[in-house]
């Protein structure tokens, strides 16, 4: 390589670290899965924090009939070291929840990713998503699409030095049910909770589909939540259950 090649290597290599180091946190996201019956729906939420470099692992366990957390979760793990391996923070998280795991027995019933915006994809509508529920073809029955809105609600003290436009939560609606127009309000916000850290926006991005043997099928909306970090916006998730 040429000297001119290296010092160009050297210098994309030097923007690229000094974009990485002003940039904030979006969670990855992984499906664990159902109960056998539908009625418990599991997913993690992993990464390494902004500003402080910690490697963290939530893991969240939702009764899909009442829409709440099963008692004891989230298990949340972060281990306060930048140079600790995030993979020490998801193997410590997996571990306190491994009675929950195989007594619901979620591994056994992963259900089907049926769509998945993340934050990297360019081109979409980030308010809207359209899906089908089965993964087989020819597919039976027609598509689902879910809808999401911002809503104004008031701001917390904690928020109000970085929050202008007032804080803010979201509407979830159902819009489209195997291909009729709908118009079904699934989940919407009257107050923003602290554990959101001061939302400045929401996205639809994925949609996590189950049917049980016997029972209706479950569907679950993955939605984006952005917030203020350390260093820019970082993101987490949240899992609205339903049944259409």
């Amino acid at each position: 390589m040429t000297v001119f090649g290296r010092a160009a290597v050297a210098l994309l290599a030097s923007l690229l670290a000094a974009a990485g180091a002003s940039a904030g946190d979006f969670a990855s996201y992984q499906t664990l899965g159902f109960s056998p019956d539908g009625k418990v729906f599991a997913y993690e939420e992993f990464g390494v924090q902004d500003g402080s470099g910690f490697p963290y692992s939530n893991l969240y366990f939702i009764d899909t009939e009442k829409d709440s957390f099963l008692s004891g979760t989230p298990i949340r793990v972060r281990i306060d070291d930048e140079e600790a391996d995030l993979a020490k923070a998801r193997a410590e998280s997996f571990g306190k929840a491994k009675s929950l795991i195989e007594q619901h027995k979620v591994l056994s019933n992963p259900g089907v990713l049926a769509a998945f915006n993340p934050v990297g994809e360019v081109g979409v509508d980030r308010k809207r998503l359209e899906y089908l529920q089965y993964a087989i073809e020819p597919t039976p029955g027609d598509s689902f699409a879910l809808a999401i809105d911002d809503i104004p609600l008031e701001i917390s003290d904690r928020c109000r030095d970085l929050v202008i436009e007032g804080g803010k939560g979201f509407r979830l609606k159902l819009v489209k049910r195997d291909g009729a127009a709908a118009d079904e309000v699934l989940h919407e916000d009257t107050r923003v909770p602290d554990s959101r850290n001061c939302p400045h926006s929401y996205q639809i991005s994925g949609a996590v589909t189950f049917s049980p043997l016997g029972a209706d099928p479950v569907h679950v909306a993955l939605v984006l939540v952005r917030s203020f970090g350390f260093e820019g916006s970082d993101g987490r998730w949240i899992a609205v259950p339903f049944r259409p």
